[in-house]
C-alpha cells in the first residue's frame, strides 16, 4: 500500500492510522492518563511495529514515550505469534495441530496446555451456538475448494463425505491429560476461524504482564484487540473504524473500543460465483452450504478469540437467530450488515452503548 503521509504526520501518528487502513481514527479530546508507565502527552505520538504471520500482516499501536520498553516488547510479542503459528497452522505437517489431524482417529494425542484450553473454549463455543461454531469444519472448506482459494460447488455424493467427517460433538478432549481425539474416522481440525484472535489474547497478555498497559493489536485488521487509551481518546480507549461491507473504500462506523477485542467474519474478498449465484467462503457446518443473508458480522466482546468465533458464528446463524442469540449474552455486541430492500444495507446492532459507537456515514 503506498502511503501519502509525510514524516511529521508519521510523527504525530496520523501515518499508522493511514497504515492500518483508517482502522485507528484520530480524536482531537485531549487523552485520560493510563494506569501504569507515564500518562500519554496531550498531543500524542504513536509508534507502530509489524509482522507477517498467519497469511496477514500483525500490527501493534502504542503510545510513543510511555513505556522506556514497548518496542522491545512488541518485538517480543511478534516473536511469540510466529511461536503460534507454528503450533497452529495446517499447512504444516511439523505443526501441532498437523500432528492431532494425523493421530487423533487413531489414539488420544496430547498437545500443549495452553492449547488445549482453546480447544476446550472451541468446544464450548460449538456448544453454546447450537453447532454453528465449528473447528471440526475443515472438511468442507476443501470439498467447496475454499481451503486452497479455488472454489467450486461439490457433488451431492462429496458433500455428504464431507459432512459425515465433521462435528464438534465428535471432539472427545480429555482435561486431565491434556489429549485430543476424534470420535470417527478423516476428522481434522481447523483454527482459522479462532486462531488470529487466540493469538492477539496471547499477545496482549504478554505486554500486559511486562507492566504496558496502552496498546492496540490488530491480525489482518478484521481481529483487534485494544488495552488502556490511546493518548488522543478523550473517553478512554481507541477509535476505529468499521467499514462498509459492499464498498470497502468507505468507512461508516466509529467504535470505541475500551479493554474489549472486535471480530470481523464477512465473504466480501473470498467468494465464487456459479450458475447465476454467488458462494461466500464462511460455510454453515450444519448443512455444510455457504451461509447467506448477511453481509458482515462484527462482534465486541472480553476476548478476541471469542470476538472472532463468534464473528463468524453470529453471521452463519444469520439475523433474528443472532439477534435472539444475542439477548441470551449481554456481554456481547453486535453490529451486523444485512441486505435492504429499501438500501443496499441494512445495520443491525445489539448490546452496544450508545457511547461507544456511531454512524459517521449514510448506509
Amino acid at each position: 500500500m503506498t502511503s501519502r503521509s509525510t514524516r511529521r504526520q508519521f510523527l504525530k501518528g496520523q501515518s499508522a492510522a493511514q497504515a492500518l487502513g483508517d482502522l485507528i481514527v484520530p480524536d482531537s479530546e485531549t487523552g485520560e492518563a493510563a494506569s501504569g508507565g507515564n500518562p500519554p502527552a496531550a498531543e500524542t505520538y504513536l509508534l507502530q511495529l509489524g509482522r507477517q504471520a498467519m497469511a496477514c500482516q500483525f500490527e501493534v499501536f502504542f503510545n510513543a514515550g510511555q513505556y522506556t520498553d514497548a518496542a522491545e516488547r512488541a518485538i517480543e510479542a511478534l516473536d511469540l505469534i510466529d511461536g503460534l503459528e507454528d503450533q497452529m497452522t495446517v499447512y504444516r505437517d511439523t505443526s501441532e495441530i498437523s500432528r492431532v489431524n494425523r493421530f487423533a482417529a487413531d489414539r488420544p494425542v496430547e498437545i500443549e496446555p495452553r492449547l488445549f484450553g482453546l480447544l476446550s473454549r472451541a468446544a464450548d463455543l460449538y456448544r453454546e451456538t447450537a453447532g454453528a461454531f465449528d473447528i471440526t469444519s475443515g472438511p468442507l472448506s476443501k470439498v467447496w475448494g475454499f481451503f486452497r482459494r479455488s472454489g467450486a460447488v461439490p457433488n451431492e455424493t462429496d458433500l455428504a463425505a464431507a459432512l459425515d467427517r465433521t462435528g464438534g460433538d465428535c471432539l472427545e478432549l480429555d482435561a486431565a491429560a491434556s489429549t485430543v481425539r476424534f470420535l470417527k474416522p478423516d476428522m481434522e481440525i481447523n483454527l482459522g476461524a479462532i486462531g488470529k484472535g487466540y493469538a492477539l489474547d496471547r499477545v496482549a497478555e504478554r505486554m500486559t504482564e511486562a507492566g504496558i498497559g496502552d496498546f492496540l493489536w490488530h491480525g489482518g485488521q478484521s481481529s483487534v484487540l485494544a488495552r488502556g487509551t490511546c493518548g488522543a481518546a478523550g473517553k478512554g480507549g481507541w477509535m476505529v473504524d468499521l467499514r462498509h461491507p459492499l464498498r470497502p473504500e468507505r468507512p461508516v462506523i466509529e467504535i470505541r473500543l475500551r479493554d474489549r477485542a472486535l471480530g470481523t467474519s464477512g465473504a466480501g474478498t473470498q467468494f465464487f460465483r456459479h450458475g447465476g449465484r454467488r458462494f461466500g467462503h464462511i460455510l454453515d457446518p450444519r448443512s455444510g452450504w455457504p451461509a447467506e443473508g448477511v453481509f458482515s458480522a462484527t462482534v465486541i466482546t472480553a476476548s478476541a478469540a471469542a470476538a472472532d468465533a463468534l464473528a463468524t458464528a453470529l453471521y452463519v446463524l444469520g439475523r433474528e437467530d443472532a439477534l435472539e442469540w444475542c439477548r441470551g449474552h449481554p456481554d456481547v455486541g453486535l453490529l451486523m450488515f444485512v441486505p435492504s430492500r429499501e438500501r443496499s444495507v441494512e445495520l443491525v446492532a445489539a448490546n452496544l452503548a450508545a457511547e461507544d459507537w456511531r454512524l459517521t456515514s449514510e448506509l
